[in-house]
Order: C-alpha cells, then structure tokens, then sequence
C-alpha cells in the first residue's frame, strides 16, 4: 500500500507550526502582496492571531499552504465596509470570517487550494456556520471563485493591494468547481451507518397510516426476516432507540421471580446495569476490566440458588470484543436460567443464533444498515400484558397488537425492509473480511489494538492512543479529510481511544486512503511528541 498523497491537512495545534505560519504569513502579505511593512524577522504575527484557528496543509515538516477562521466580532472586514450583514445579499444567522488563504508559489498547482477548500467546508459545516467571507486579493479573484465564493460589496485596500469582499455558503461551494469534486465524508461509525441509496428512497416514501393494511404488510415481510435472520419465534418493532429496547426486556425480567446476573465488561454492560437499577431489578454483576471475557468458571461461581436470569452483551462495541453467546446459552440451559442479550451491534454482522435465548435486542440503524430510529425485541414466548408495566415498556402490549400498538413510522419501516432484503450471508463475509484486513494493516503500521482477533467482534476495531496525544485532534483531522471515525463519545474520550467500524461496503481505495490518512496524522503527531521531549 503506496502512499500517493504528499499533502495533508490538519488543524494546527503545535507552537512550530504557529512559527511557520507566522513565516507564511510574513512571505505572503508582507513580500509578495505588500499588505504589511517588512521586518528583519521575517515574521509576521496577525493581530487576532489567538481567536484563529489555523487549517494548514504540510507536506512532510514543511508548511506549504494555511487559510485561518475566525468568528468574533466585528471581523477585519467590519472595520473596511461596516457590518458585514448589511452588505450581504444573503441572509445568515452564524457567519465566519476566513483570512490569511496562503500557499507557497511551487505549490499552486490546485491541489492545495482545493484540500484547504475541502477541509474547511466540513469544518464550517461541522460549526454550523450559514456562511463565511473574506477579504479576497484581486490577483486571485479566479481561484476564490473556483472556490464558490461569490463578489459583494466595494473593494477596499490600496493601489498596491486590493481585495475584494466575498462570501461562501454551502449551495454556493457544493456548485463550485471545488464541491463538484469533493467527495463524500465516509463514515467509519458502529451506527448511524451508511446506507443505500434503496433505503433512502424508501425514507422518501410518502408516508402512509400505521393502521393500513399495506403498513401491515409491510410490518410483518420484516419480522419474518428479523426471524429468519435470528432464529426466533417472535419480534416486535418498536419506534424508538436501542435504550428502549433494553427497558422493554428490563420491563420483562420486573416481572420475573428470583434474582439475576448482569455481566459487565464495558460500557454496554454498564448501561445494563444501569437500566436495571432504574427499573428496581433484584440482581448481583459479574464485573471483569474492559474486553476482558467472562469464562464459565467464573460465571458459575456467580450463580446462587436465588439467580433466574442472566443479562449480557454480545457485541460489547466500546472495546470491540464479542462475549461469547454459546457459553452464556449452554450455562442458562445448564442452570435453568433465563438468558437476556444485547445484540444491538451484532444483528446483521455476525450469523446469529438466538435459539433458547429468552429476550434480546436489536436495532436498524447499525449493521442492518437502515436508518436509526426502530429497535428490536427478540422473544421465544407469547408475551403478556402487566398492569405493573408503563404501556410503552410492555413487550405483551406490542405482542397483542402485532407490534402497533401505537404511532408507527411506515418511512423509516420502508427503509428497514429495503436494508433486510438486501442483507445476504455475503454481508457477513465482507464484515469479517474488511475487519481482518484492518486489524491486520493497522497492527502492522503501529497501532495498539485493544482486542486480540480471537475475541474481536467484526464490527468494529478500537486503537489505544498514547495518553499525550489527543485522540480529539486525530479523529478531528480524519474528519474534516473525508474519514469519520468513532471516537466522540464520552467513553472513548476518557480512555484517548479511537476506534474504527467495519460495517459497510467499502472499497479498496476507501480503506487504504482512510489507513493512508490515519498513519500520516498519527506519525506526524507522534513525531511531534518526541520533538517537544527533544526540546524540553
């Protein structure tokens, strides 16, 4: 695997590269455009130099091309033309201002331009801006617009150096030369994930009663797939989140005799238990540290005469490992226990077997790859209404009225059906293989692995960062470079882990460019770590 890119593009965040920008600001608006007097440094230090933040491209350790954005006010263009807004011929309710678009001159091929261009339209559209503008030389008025960025306004300067106030909104880049040829930001995420465009369409349905018979219809073509796919008796569908899932089968094991045993290996474990407090459970948890796997010894060691239940992950997503489903099935049959799961993250990733499990979950926003907003209850027996249960947590309530018991989403049902139909037992092989090469590629250019490949689940990958470098910043980078890793949530941040998800048809190319990316950003970082030793 050849890399082919030179360029690539961050946010900067370390004093050497705010030193090179300082030059490249010198070079540019004080040399070549005499914006600024010279000085005998050779440096050039903008006045609103620590309200900017600085998107700046390298090619190796060298600065070739930086653009900065900032959004305090009043902006430099307020003091040449007034309020910016009142010249405007859009309306905007959160603006930017871009300044300092700089590129060395043996570097103006295009290239640079137009990955500045790219990062900075997702990192515009991440902040929520409506639109930005600048102060645009009149020696490149061609390539802003190139850019999308469109004239308004007088232009201010001097006969030396002129520039020409322009905005950019979204509709105006993704019309530009640069958006036509920006590619979409590829999703590496457990959920949402990306889906086709089949399922789109099925989203853009024009909606129809959950009380009709081609709702019904509908309804049940997918829960004989659900089944199918499972091996289970019976499925409901609920409108609602995973978490609701689990409070239905939380719902269940209230009305249950005896006691349980939640198992607890990571974060998924722990909102378990958590659900299970909520909803005044009698059980113990089997706790083990995170991607550690429970074995048999240890489980029966935990049970009692007083345990009828067990509760437990499959797919334990935040350290990418899978708890081992025919173990938990053969000790509940052993014992005579109810077995509960969560295979939020495994339905529609792994071939799953869901014979002699008592309750289970699901969703079809992750591996299903649907849309988010429908979950799964699993169940082998004809479940009861309880007057002891809120209605919307009473699995028996949704059995009865064949899983429209109340306001449904025949949209979201059309994109689910789609997504089943199209799952075959390829999707599984492609899952597994796309996670093999991964582990495989990404274990070889250095990265620490959190979960040995004999426990892995395939869905999902987790790379263990070092401490002093911010798992924030590279995932940050991949981001606005196209690629969006799983590393936002609350859990992944406190450990500095990233992690990265198999699920979704991939190409060659994707997968490289996204390795390509990550390694350059983490080698850059890591290099700049040592440096700061060096220099300390």
């Amino acid at each position: 695997m050849s890399e082919k890119h030179e360029y690539f593009y961050k946010i900067a965040n370390h004093q050497h590269e705010f030193d090179l920008i300082h030059q490249l600001n010198y070079q540019t608006f004080s040399e070549e455009i005499p914006q600024h007097q010279k000085n005998e440094h050779g440096k050039l230090v903008d006045p609103f130099h620590h309200e900017n933040t600085y998107i700046i491209c390298l090619k190796e350790s060298e600065l070739v091309g930086m653009i900065a954005v900032r959004d305090n006010r009043p902006f430099s263009l307020d003091k040449k033309i007034g309020e910016v807004e009142q010249s405007l011929p859009i309306d905007v309710k959160k603006l930017c201002e871009i300044r300092l678009l700089a590129v060395k001159k043996e570097h103006r091929s295009g290239r640079v331009f137009l990955g500045l261009a790219a990062f900075l339209s997702k990192y515009c559209l991440r902040k929520g801006y409506d639109a930005t503008v600048i102060s645009g030389t009149n020696r490149q008025l061609k390539l802003y617009k190139q850019m999308g960025f469109q004239p308004f306004a007088h232009m201010t300067g001097n006969n030396e150096a002129q520039f020409q106030p322009m905005y950019l909104t979204k509709q105006t880049f993704e019309e530009s030369l640069a958006g036509r040829i920006l590619q979409p930001t590829i999703p590496f995420l457990p959920g949402p994930v990306r889906v086709s465009e089949k399922v789109l369409d099925g989203l853009r349905n024009l909606p129809i009663s959950h009380r009709s018979e081609v709702f019904f219809e509908n309804l049940n073509k997918a829960t004989k797939i659900l089944c199918q796919l499972t091996k289970s008796k019976h499925v409901q569908i609920l409108l609602g989140s995973g978490t609701l899932a689990n409070d239905v089968i939380a719902g269940q094991l209230s009305l249950e005799t005896g006691k349980g045993l939640i198992l607890n290996n990571g974060e998924f474990g722990s909102r378990l238990v958590e659900q299970a407090d909520r909803l005044g459970l009698n059980f113990n948890v089997l706790r083990k540290n995170w991607g550690v796997p429970f074995s048999k010894e240890e489980i029966k060691a935990s049970l009692t005469d007083e345990i009828g239940w067990i509760w437990a992950v499959h797919s334990e997503t935040s350290t990418g490992m899978l708890n081992d489903i025919n173990l938990l099935k053969e000790i509940s049959l052993e014992n005579g226990l109810n077995l509960c799961l969560d295979c939020i993250s495994s339905i529609g990733a792994v071939d799953l077997d869901l014979t002699g499990v008592f309750l289970a979950s699901g969703v079809s926003g992750k591996a299903i790859s649907a849309l988010t907003g429908l979950s799964f209850v699993f169940h082998q027996h004809e479940a009861k209404p309880s007057p002891l249960l809120p209605r919307y947590i009473d699995l028996g309530v949704y059995f009865e009225n064949g899983s429209i018991p109340f306001s449904h989403s025949s949209n979201l049902l059309d994109a689910l059906l789609i997504a089943l139909e199209e799952l075959s037992p390829s999707t599984y092989v492609n899952i597994k293989e796309t996670h093999s090469y991964l582990n495989r590629v990404l274990s070889l250019v250095g990265f620490k692995i959190t979960t040995t490949e004999n426990i892995a689940s395939p869905i999902i990958i987790t790379i263990e960062i070092p401490k002093d470098i911010s798992s924030l910043d590279i995932g940050d980078s991949l981001l606005y470079q196209g690629f969006q890793l799983h590393y936002e949530s609350a859990y992944l941040r406190e450990r500095n882990w990233i992690q990265v998800a198999c699920v979704g048809d991939y190409t060659t190319t994707e997968l490289e460019r996204m390795i390509q990316i990550l390694s350059k950003v983490y080698r850059y970082e890591m290099a700049c770590k040592f440096t700061n030793l060096i220099s300390n």
